[in-house]
Formats: structure tokens, C-alpha cells, sequence
């Protein structure tokens, strides 16, 4: 593997960060062209920066390099800044949906983009067994010492769903994921493979007003995460087995001051 010029990198990266909170897009889009020709596995997340400005093709997800980078780095701040800075509180509205429609316990849990065990924490004790996956070792590192979980997996959502042939979940959760990908398709077929007939798929995800999706599925919005559209939602989970149980408006964070809506969404596999 071609080794990155660090340096030549941070440099070219600033300039089209410079310039893209200037406004000049279209100068932005050149720079950060440049970045990519220096690292074309993404670690600075270009890819999703150039479409939020409207300036390249919306991926399919956010490169695994960014998402790693990006929750290493910011790893051992991650609580405070999420839950005390931006509000979220998104693995406990899931507690409080659950007991409100009298679901659970769970015998077996998988936490996908678990990061530091937010959702683990939330729903330690209406679970038998939780297994923790995600993308940061650094994220990973901090869950395991909070003792939440009987497994942890340093890895891809969907490559682990892909790759996992242990038994089966009767719980999947996805709180804080769906803003790293684009397409949903892999990630739900991939939950309905590693559920039980009856189990339940439960996530988070951003939206946009319906007009600012210009009849896309998804789109990444002004914060570089992805948003996606209820009816895409709807149509992916029925396609891919999936019965609907609620899906339900959410604030998901705070962000510069202002709430960001999205859904928590809760569905049964049919099996």
C-alpha cells in the first residue's frame, strides 16, 4: 500500500476546508479532489464533504476510513461531548419504547456501532447476552472496560453481519449508524440474517424536510451524515422481511444550536 504523504495531506485537506467554509464550492471540490488523489481510502471523509456541498455523488456510506478515524480520535471525549454537549439521548428513548410497548427482555443482543456503550449501558438489564461491534478500536477499548457486554468486535456492521455465523439474535440495535450509510439494503438483509423468526431490528436515523431530498432516498445533509427519507425506510424494511412495529419522530442531537429530526424506528422480521 502506497504510503500517504501525512503533511502534503494535512495541507491539502485545510485548503479545501478553508474553502468550503468560505463558500466557494466549486473551488472546495478541486481541492478536496486533491485530497483524495493523496488518500484514496478517505480518511478525512472528502467523499461525503463534497456531497453535502452539492458538488460530487452522494456514496453509498461513509468511507470505513473517516468513520474509524473520525471515532478514534474523538473516542475518549465521546460521552461527554454526545450525551452533556449535544443531547443525544437516542439509546434511551429505545429503553422507553420498548417498556412502553412491553417488549423484551432479550435473551441475545447485537449492538452494531455500539462506540462506548451507550445503548448497552441503556439496555444492560432487559438482556441476557449483549454482543458490541464497531468500526474505532478506541471506541471498543472504552466499552470493554465499562463491562457491559458478554462480546465486543472490533468491525464493519455489515461485514460482521455478513461474516457471523453464530446463533442467532433476537435484538438487533442500530442507534447512531444510519448516518454513516447511505444504502440500506446490505445492512438490513444482513439484520433479518442474524435474527430470530420474530426478532427485532430497532434504529435511529436523520431526515431532511421531504423537499430537500428531491426524490433521492437518502441524501448527506449539511452536517456530512447522511439523511434518509420515512418512505425509503418503510420500503427497504418490508422488502428485506421486515414487518413495521412504530416508527416514530425523534430529535436524534443538537447541532450548532439547532435540533436535528429523525426516526427511531422499531421493526419485527418476519422470518
Amino acid at each position: 500500500m502506497k504510503k500517504i504523504d501525512e503533511d502534503a495531506l494535512a495541507d491539502a485537506y485545510n485548503r479545501a476546508l478553508a474553502l468550503e467554509k468560505s463558500g466557494d464550492f466549486d473551488a472546495a471540490a478541486a481541492a478536496y479532489a486533491d485530497v483524495l488523489a493523496l488518500d484514496p481510502e478517505d480518511h478525512g471523509g472528502a467523499a461525503v464533504r463534497l456531497a453535502s456541498m452539492g458538488r460530487g455523488e452522494t456514496p453509498e456510506k461513509a468511507p470505513d476510513a473517516y468513520v474509524a478515524t473520525l471515532f478514534d480520535q474523538h473516542a475518549e471525549v465521546f460521552d461527554d461531548v454526545l450525551v452533556e454537549q449535544l443531547g443525544y439521548c437516542v439509546p434511551l428513548l429505545v429503553r422507553q419504547r420498548f417498556q412502553a410497548l412491553g417488549l423484551g427482555p432479550f435473551p441475545r443482543v447485537l449492538d452494531l456501532g455500539c462506540g462506548t456503550g451507550l445503548s448497552g449501558g441503556a439496555l444492560r438489564d432487559m438482556a441476557e447476552d449483549i454482543t458490541g461491534v464497531d468500526l474505532s478500536e478506541n471506541m471498543v477499548e472504552i466499552a470493554h472496560e465499562k463491562d457491559l457486554y458478554e462480546t465486543l468486535y472490533v468491525a464493519e456492521a455489515v461485514d460482521f453481519l455478513d461474516d457471523n455465523d453464530e446463533v442467532p439474535f433476537d435484538l438487533v440495535i442500530a442507534t447512531d449508524v444510519l448516518p454513516y450509510l447511505g444504502a440500506l439494503e446490505a445492512l438490513f438483509f444482513g439484520a433479518a440474517d442474524n435474527l430470530v423468526a420474530g426478532g427485532l431490528f430497532a434504529f435511529s436515523s436523520e431526515t431532511l424536510p421531504e423537499d430537500a431530498f428531491a426524490g433521492q432516498p437518502f441524501r448527506v445533509g449539511p452536517h456530512q451524515r447522511f439523511a434518509h427519507a420515512p418512505a425509503y425506510l418503510r420500503q427497504r424494511l418490508d422488502e428485506t422481511g421486515f414487518d413495521l412495529v412504530e416508527i416514530g419522530d425523534i430529535t436524534v442531537r443538537m447541532e450548532e444550536g439547532e435540533p436535528i429530526p429523525g426516526h427511531l424506528v422499531i421493526a419485527k422480521y418476519r422470518g
